[in-house]
């Protein structure tokens, strides 16, 4: 054995638990993509007949998810990202603190 083996082990797990934070995070990533192109694209587009059957202050339900309903959900979604990063980070110690 040399000196250099517990380097190299420790770069070793070092690399592997970036791996996984990042994995991680792509996953997280995938997830609520997912959910933004579901309700943008589907309740947008491909549902919007079903949701125009409903009004909510006098504009259809479909019109009022194509206009505006995307977009909520998707800034609600960057708030959800930063409260899952925050616990992945932790959990890796990569928060800084």
């Amino acid at each position: 054995m040399t000196d250099d083996q517990p380097l190299e082990n420790a770069s070793a797990r070092q690399e592997d638990r970036a791996r996984r934070y990042w994995r991680e995070n792509v996953k997280l990533l995938l997830v609520l993509l997912s959910i933004w192109f579901i309700v943008s694209f589907g309740a947008g587009i491909l549902f919007v007949d079903a949701l125009n059957a409903v009004k909510i202050g006098g504009f259809k339900l479909g019109f009022w998810f194509a206009q505006q309903g995307s977009i909520v959900v998707f800034v609600i979604l960057i708030f959800v990202y930063a409260f899952c990063m925050k616990k992945i980070d932790k959990r890796f110690g990569a928060s800084g603190k």
